[in-house]
């Protein structure tokens, strides 16, 4: 199996204050979570997560966001951080905390209506933070393409590079494959599936974010500023 375990970070920008923040907010909230036992942690999950029968409804608005903070397991968790960790220092690093927020909100947002829109009717709660870090992907890639994304190819523990738009571009059609495969989930991330249309509809919208960024901001960055972290 291979995993991303780093990329090539801008010189100077601001500091990722929000992004590692996200990280630690995220991690306090799965210990506690799971701190309340398999009974407890599930209605805690059932509570906060997004269930699309009941947002259809207009039912529970505020679980928009709180699912964007909950996980169902250790590997959800620590592959959501770990892209997030990678991917979203670049991006706050230009826009600022302030900016990199709003727009981390808003693509979980809009990524949970893309999902809710596939399977309006469902009322399986859908938890995880992919959605908006889908969002911080596709930005990535219309920003920095040329970055190079550090590999780590476990069966050998060899690692080696390759250009963000060459990663994120196969996670992308990826997703969009298994996407148009389950048209309507059966079931949410907590519950052992994947929400492809989360990701799909959130990696959209980071690309039109990310053109839209790329001309604002142009001036406060520039590829010959990138090096290896």
């Amino acid at each position: 199996m291979i995993f991303p375990i780093g990329d090539d970070n801008i010189i100077g920008g601001h500091k990722p204050y929000v992004s590692y923040g996200l990280i630690i907010i995220n991690v306090i909230i799965f210990i506690y979570t799971i701190s309340l036992g398999q009974q407890y942690g599930s209605v805690f999950l059932n509570k906060f997560g997004t269930i699309p029968f009941e947002i259809a409804s207009g039912d529970d608005l505020f679980t928009l966001i709180t699912s964007m903070f909950l996980h169902g397991g250790w590997m959800h968790l620590i592959g959501n951080m770990l892209f997030l960790w990678i991917f979203a220092d670049n991006i706050e690093a230009v826009l600022g905390s302030y900016y990199f927020l709003i727009f981390y909100l808003i693509g979980g947002l809009f990524a949970s209506g893309v999902h809710i829109l596939t399977d309006w009717d469902s009322a399986i709660p859908t938890v995880g933070a992919s959605g908006a870090i889908s969002a911080v992907m596709g930005t990535y890639l219309i920003m920095f393409p040329k970055s190079r994304i550090k590999i780590i190819f476990l069966l050998f523990f060899k690692t080696f590079h390759v250009p963000a738009i060459a990663f994120l571009g196969l996670w992308f059609a990826q997703q969009l494959f298994s996407g148009i495969g389950n048209i309507a989930p059966q079931s949410a991330e907590d519950a052992g599936g994947v929400a492809w249309w989360a990701h799909i509809g959130g990696f959209i919208y980071g690309l039109i974010l990310g053109w839209l960024f790329k001309r604002k901001f142009a001036k406060n960055y520039s590829y010959t500023t990138l090096n290896e972290a």
